[in-house]
């Protein structure tokens, strides 16, 4: 049995995930986590019985695996217990900024998984864009839209950064121009262009399509999310695959094995 300890708990994806824990026998719940001042602090989890802490420290000896979906400065913080203590940690935090990504790329000392987006649907797409990139790499404009709630902290979101990301990796010569919304007198789109556009609306759990617009023709692939359980359950096959691996990154496409 996987001994498990989820931090923000008392938030969507972290309520999310307890359920889906709760179900699945391969999993002990071990700890329960959220920041400090937060109301559900001090108080005892209904469906678990167990006590809601904001220090890890207190529950990290009984924990295999830690499953983060907070915000980057406690990510960046229980990174550090989770390498302190050599614990397993899968990261689906996103909004970091770069020496925060290269902090946690750079780890070596403990397991890690991180993706800025859990959901197998989602991984399969990547795989996808990355083809379609390196088949349409003359002659089409390529463009990223995405939409989330209106609750959503970041924008662009952090699939849609990882989604720009492989594209510029499949021609790595090109001097890629990245635009964030367009406004005004742009002129003429440079064929270097690649657009990232970001909606925040009602309770859209979260849309994506990459569009490969050519003369005549276009292409879009598109990922759309109703469900948080989604990511949670991408989350939790991520645990349960990752502390059986050596120390060392890895991405949901390992997990997966695309």
């Amino acid at each position: 049995m996987i001994r498990l300890i989820i931090t923000g708990v008392a938030g969507k994806m972290g309520k999310t995930i307890k359920g889906l824990a709760i179900e699945d026998k391969e999993f002990e719940i071990k700890g329960l986590v959220e920041k400090k001042g937060h109301s559900a602090v001090g108080t005892k989890d209904l469906e678990t019985g167990i006590d809601i802490v904001n220090d890890i420290e207190k529950v990290v000896y009984d924990g295999d695996v830690i499953i983060d979906f907070t915000e980057p400065r406690a990510t960046m913080e229980y990174l550090k217990i989770a390498k302190k203590y050599k614990k397993a940690i899968v990261i689906g935090t996103t909004g970091f900024n770069q020496d925060e990504l290269n902090l946690i790329k750079e780890t070596k000392d403990t397991r890690i998984v991180f993706s800025p987006n859990m959901s197998i649907g989602m991984n399969l797409m990547f795989d996808l864009v990355e083809r379609a990139a390196k088949i349409l790499r003359d002659g089409y404009d390529i463009e990223i839209f995405e939409m989330h709630h209106k609750w959503k902290k970041d924008a662009p979101s952090g699939t849609a950064i990882r989604l720009k990301e492989i594209i510029e990796q499949t021609d790595k010569e090109k001097n890629w121009i990245e635009i964030y919304g367009r406004e005004g007198m742009t002129g003429q789109r440079r064929k270097e262009e690649i657009g990232i556009l970001a909606s925040r609306a009602g309770d859209i759990v979260g849309e994506h399509t990459v569009y490969f617009a050519g003369i005549g023709e276009r292409i879009e692939i598109t990922h759309r999310a109703s469900s948080r359980e989604n990511f949670a359950r991408g989350a939790l096959i991520a645990a349960k695959w990752l502390v059986k691996q050596k120390n060392g990154f890895y991405t949901m496409r390992d997990v997966l094995g695309l």
